[in-house]
Order: structure tokens, then C-alpha cells, then sequence
């Protein structure tokens, strides 16, 4: 368990002793292994781009230098990028040609100081490999030089149309997930999930998840791994109303902006060390015990409130599994094991809680929802296990007072004004007509009011 003052005399090794059946992985206890693979996960998540050149990294003036802001168009093929280290300790500020989707006589054409750059420096590699070793792979590589190795074709559609992304670093000590910009291409070291949902980076920030990873995704000497197939693909997600989910995404992006926020006015700040820090609180120890250097992290990174806000995401998403917040990390395993499989069952059967339905039903869905969305024009909702259409808002005050018992009588938590016009194709447009039913139901004491007085529950007779 734990190693200490092995080079002295006096050497401490802590050991500790488990019982319950060997699995295949050589674990006690809980068996992952028989987690499968979700419907409801897929095509959202990969590793990000892998080069097979440095020659496709440039700094901003190299850039500038083979003419962005010169050659028109070329601000869509130079981006940001960024990989491991850039996210756990300070970004490199650097740059990546990224020429997907055109051919050489377009590039030449178009950019042709780009074109010369990377014929001197990428082509002579690739072609060197081809013939080093006559793979089909590298003979690929060899004729298509100006492309990434892995430009990760299916990726980009997933990422199409999204302001922001969720990413982590595949080996890291600390398993942070957070929000990049569109405008950042991954490198291969970071795993991206293919969502600009709150709720989803709630949901995988949350001690739950962070317990399933480090149980699923194994590790590269003392880091924790993360990997698609094990960590992400089987994770069943809460299935939750959307007062939790909104609840949970609020938080998150708290979390997000704070961690951003002190490492942008902390130059000398690093994610790597906010969570060394966060780790020693975790572990019960005050900080006026610690170090100075770590004392001076806590202070500087406000350590203390990216505890509140973990803490925080941590009880929210036990809450939304019906959960209880304390439970062991081994209670935790059998639970999203025993889920894993309940869903499974339900897929077996159609019924897919797709995490972003507008894009997965097309590309993954059944000819019946690829109707059913069709029909909603695109937009779908959770109701219960299954997802369904949503509604227009009523235009007659009769049938809006139905809607909005409707939407009430289905919920388990108390629901506010935005949460109940989210159920509906105007979404927050119709809330002030929404905010006028809820006014009206509750005059008539048909409604019980949450601790907020913000929040409302259908009153049932007896």
C-alpha cells in the first residue's frame, strides 16, 4: 500500500491483504471486466490526433512566417494545439498544420509556403520510414505525407458544430477532465469526449467516475490510465430530470471557469500541483501543516474552493444515481457493474439512453429514431428510460396548464421555471408563459414549493 525511507535503514513497507475471488485483470473483489461496452457512449470519444512528424508543429511566427494572415484561408489549417504536459503543467503556445481533407495540388496551389515546409520536413521522414519498413501502413503515410498518421476521421464529425470539447490526459497522476475551445486540436495523450455539456464533464469529474477509471483503465508505472474501451465506453451515466442535470452542469462549469480563472492570473501555477494540494486536504491534513511551496499553492490556486466545488459535483451526481454519498469505492463498483448490465439489458431491447441523441441517432440510431427525430426536427429529450420528441408549447391556456402538470406529475425533484421550459421545442422562450401556469397552479394550491420557493411539485390527491 505504502512505501517510505526506502534508501535508509529503517525502511517502512505498509501492506495490505484482500479476500474474494481472483479475476482475470488479478483483482479482488468487484469484477469491471465484465462491464460491456455501451450504445448509448458510442462514436462520442477517441484520442486525439497523432502526427508522425514534429514538422507540423510551428510557433506562432513560424506560422506567420508560411503566411497565416497572409494566405486567405489558412487560419482553418494552423490551430492551437495541445497535449499532455500543455494541459498538466503550462501550454507550449504552439501551433499544428492541420491539412485534413485537401490534396497536395490544392495545398501547393493555395499555400504554398506551407506546402514547401512540410516537403522538406515530413515528406523525407515518412518516405525514409516506407522504405526502412515496406509496411502498408507506412507506404500509406508515405503517399499521403502532408496528412497526420492518425487524423482521426471519425473524431471531427463528432467535434463538428461544437463550441467546446471535454478533455483529459490519458496517463496522467490526477484525473482532471475539463472544457477546451473548438479552436484546439488534441494531440494523441489527450482523450477527448465529444460533448459541450456540463453535465457530461460533471458527471466524469465525479468521485464515481474517477473510481471506475482508476479500477478500469489500469496504469503506466505509478499514473493512473485512462482508455476508451474500459473507462468510457461501459460507464453508465444517471439517468436523471433535467433540474439535476442543470444542477450538475452549473457546478461544473464553476469548477471549470475557477481552475481556469487561477491559472490564468498564477503564471507560475500548474493543474499538477492544484491537485497535489487537493490531495493533501483530501487527506484530512490542515493547511497550516504543509509546506511552504504547498501552502503557497493552496493560497495562490484558492485550493480550499476547487475542494467545495469537487465536493460539491461529488454529492450532486451521487444524488442523481439515487445514491447514498458516502458509499466505499468497492459499493460503488458493484453498483455501476450491476447498472452496466441493466442497461445492456435495455439496449438488448431499444431502448438507448443516448448521451448527445442529435447526433448519435443519426449515425448509430434505428430506422425508428432516426424517424422519431426527424419528426422532432432534430431535438430530443429524456423522459424516463426512453427518449422521446419534444413538444411544442401549447398557444391555448388550457392546454399550456396541462403541459405544465404533465412535466410536473413525471418529475422526482422539485422543478423550476427554465427546467420545465427546457421540455419543450421553444426551450426558455415560453418560460415567462410557463412562470404565468406555475403562478396560477400554485394560487389554486395544486403545487407544493421547494425549500428556494423557486421550485415546484405537483400536489397528488391524499
Amino acid at each position: 500500500i505504502r512505501e517510505e525511507d526506502l534508501d535508509t535503514d529503517t525502511p517502512l513497507v505498509e501492506f495490505g491483504e484482500g479476500t474474494g475471488y481472483v479475476n482475470s485483470d488479478l483483482t479482488v473483489g468487484v469484477d469491471v471486466t465484465t462491464a460491456d461496452a455501451l450504445l448509448a457512449n458510442q462514436g462520442l470519444c477517441s484520442p486525439g490526433v497523432k502526427l508522425h512528424g514534429d514538422g507540423f508543429i510551428v510557433t506562432r511566427s513560424e506560422a506567420e512566417q508560411l503566411g497565416l494572415g497572409k494566405r486567405p484561408g489558412l487560419e482553418n489549417y494552423i490551430r492551437e494545439y495541445r497535449n499532455g504536459r500543455d494541459l498538466t503543467s503550462r501550454p507550449r503556445d504552439v501551433m499544428v498544420i492541420d491539412l485534413f481533407g485537401l490534396d497536395a495540388d490544392e495545398i501547393r496551389e493555395r499555400f504554398p509556403e506551407i506546402y514547401q515546409h512540410l516537403s522538406l520536413t515530413i515528406k523525407p521522414q515518412r518516405e525514409k520510414q516506407a522504405k526502412k519498413s515496406p509496411t502498408k501502413d507506412a507506404k500509406a503515410y508515405a503517399e499521403h505525407w502532408w496528412i497526420f498518421g492518425k487524423p482521426r476521421q471519425q473524431l471531427r464529425p463528432a467535434l463538428r458544430g461544437l463550441n467546446r470539447y471535454i478533455a483529459t490526459v490519458e496517463t496522467t497522476k490526477h484525473r482532471v477532465f475539463q472544457f477546451l475551445g473548438k479552436s484546439i486540436l488534441p494531440d494523441n495523450m489527450l482523450v477527448v469526449v465529444a460533448s459541450n455539456n456540463a453535465f457530461h464533464l460533471g458527471v466524469l469529474s465525479s468521485r464515481i467516475h474517477r473510481i471506475w477509471t482508476v479500477q478500469q483503465g489500469g496504469t503506466l508505472e505509478d499514473r493512473p490510465r485512462y482508455t476508451k474501451s474500459h473507462c468510457f465506453d461501459p460507464f453508465p451515466f444517471p439517468d436523471t430530470n433535467e433540474l439535476q442535470k442543470e444542477c450538475i452542469g452549473e457546478i461544473a462549469e464553476k469548477l471549470d471557469a475557477h481552475r481556469k480563472r487561477v491559472l490564468t492570473e498564477q503564471p507560475r501555477l500548474t493543474l499538477t500541483g492544484l491537485y497535489n494540494v487537493l490531495e493533501e486536504l483530501r487527506k484530512g491534513i490542515a493547511p497550516d501543516e504543509f509546506s511552504p511551496a504547498a501552502r503557497q499553492i493552496f493560497d495562490d490556486g484558492q485550493v480550499l474552493i476547487l475542494k467545495e466545488l469537487h465536493d460539491s459535483v461529488d454529492g450532486e451526481v451521487a444524488r442523481a444515481y439515487g445514491w447514498p454519498e458516502n458509499l466505499s469505492g468497492e459499493e460503488i463498483l458493484s453498483r455501476l457493474v450491476s447498472l452496466n448490465r441493466k442497461r445492456g439489458a435495455e439496449e438488448a431491447k431499444g431502448e438507448v439512453r443516448w448521451l448527445r441523441p442529435e447526433y448519435q441517432i443519426p449515425c448509430f440510431g434505428t430506422p425508428k429514431e432516426k424517424e422519431e427525430l426527424d419528426l422532432a426536427g432534430g431535438e430530443m429529450r429524456e423522459t424516463g428510460s426512453v427518449r422521446a420528441a419534444k413538444e411544442n408549447w401549447p398557444k391555448d391556456d388550457i392546454g399550456q396548464t396541462a403541459a405544465v402538470m404533465a412535466v410536473l406529475a413525471s418529475a422526482t425533484a422539485p422543478l423550476g421555471t427554465d427546467a420545465i421550459a427546457v421540455a419543450f421545442k421553444q426551450g426558455r422562450k415560453c418560460a415567462k408563459s410557463v412562470h404565468a401556469v406555475l403562478a396560477s397552479l400554485a394560487r389554486m394550491g395544486r403545487l407544493h414549493t421547494g425549500d428556494n420557493g423557486k421550485t415546484f411539485l405537483l400536489r397528488r390527491a391524499g
